[in-house]
């Protein structure tokens, strides 16, 4: 049996309706899970790219890439995983701030270089930027002070350069 692994996965298309939803009508339709997904518009105002995170085995995923190719709309589908690449997340937490804990949530923000972006008598939220890691970690120090609500984007991600 072949080692499912976590796959990173850009494609750049056109950016019009539908799009995205023939992207995800191929996993569902095949039972594929998406873990997760960011589109946004390219510096070409024509073009999207869309980052999506999936789970398989090579033969898998490398299904998934060639029905991906065979999809209208899709200029290019990059699977990043065996590449240098750079993968950010971020996502807001708000978290409880009783007087006897604000201090030690703004010692949190500071080791994790993150930001407190509201401040409410009762809640901070916090946005944290960086990788899937960072954000689990920062998210089990702060569960045991109290969060209340979590919002994430999902990965978004870019192939290195080759050094010269």
């Amino acid at each position: 049996m072949t080692e499912e692994r976590k796959h990173t996965i850009s494609l750049l298309v056109d950016n019009e309706s539908g799009v995205l939803s023939r992207v995800t009508g191929l996993f569902s339709g095949r039972g594929f899970n998406i873990e997760s997904l960011c589109v946004a518009e390219t510096l070409d105002p024509e073009l999207s790219r869309i980052t999506l995170v999936t789970r398989g085995s090579e033969r898998i995923v490398e299904q998934i890439n060639k029905q991906l190719n065979k999809l209208i709309n899709i200029r290019k589908v990059i699977d990043l995983t065996d590449t240098e690449f750079v993968e950010r997340e971020m996502a807001l937490v708000k978290v409880r701030a009783k007087e006897e804990h604000r201090a030690e949530i703004l010692r949190i923000v500071d080791i994790f270089r993150c930001k407190v972006v509201d401040v409410s008598p009762g809640y901070y939220t916090v946005e944290v930027t960086g990788s899937d890691e960072k954000i689990a970690a920062i998210l089990s120090l702060l569960k045991q002070i109290g969060v209340k609500e979590i919002a994430r984007t999902g990965a978004i991600a870019l192939a290195r350069e080759a050094k010269k």
